[in-house]
């Protein structure tokens, strides 16, 4: 098993997938890159809130969104700038209860809401995520 606190190795998408053991996450990722071919980079972070690997995918020098792997499912972090916000809000009344509840309770600053979104199975939260980056791809 990966340590993903441990700096020195790098872990590869296989591995990172046998970590969080979930075909979510493997179709998650596959969804992303045929859907935007996007570049994927596996990048460690510092930052005392979230320290260790995570997963980036950026389009055009842009993040589309960042997965950071847990045991058994995966958090999503899509970022909802100002660009996406209106498009966003209009996406909302057809989101599920968890992503409205998610977006209200997500502090606005500097004009930007990050979204950290858990997904464990291919259910609406998981449809909400994809529909969330397609709003970001386009801005």
């Amino acid at each position: 098993m990966i340590d993903l606190k441990d700096r020195n190795y790098c872990p590869t998408l296989e591995e990172i997938g046998t970590y969080v053991n979930n075909p979510v996450f493997r179709k998650f990722c596959s969804e992303i890159q045929a859907d935007y071919k996007c570049s994927v980079k596996i990048e460690y972070s510092s930052c005392s809130w979230e320290p260790g690997w995570n997963i980036k995918f950026k389009k055009s020098g842009k993040s589309l969104c960042t997965i950071y792997p847990r045991e058994t499912y995966f958090t999503a972090l899509v970022v909802v700038g100002k660009k996406e916000k209106e498009a966003v809000e209009a996406l909302l009344a057809d989101s599920t209860v968890t992503l409205q509840k998610l977006y209200e309770q997500t502090q606005e600053g500097n004009g930007q809401r990050w979204l950290m979104i858990d997904l464990e199975d291919q259910d609406a939260l998981y449809q909400d995520t994809l529909n969330l980056i397609k709003i970001r791809s386009k801005r």
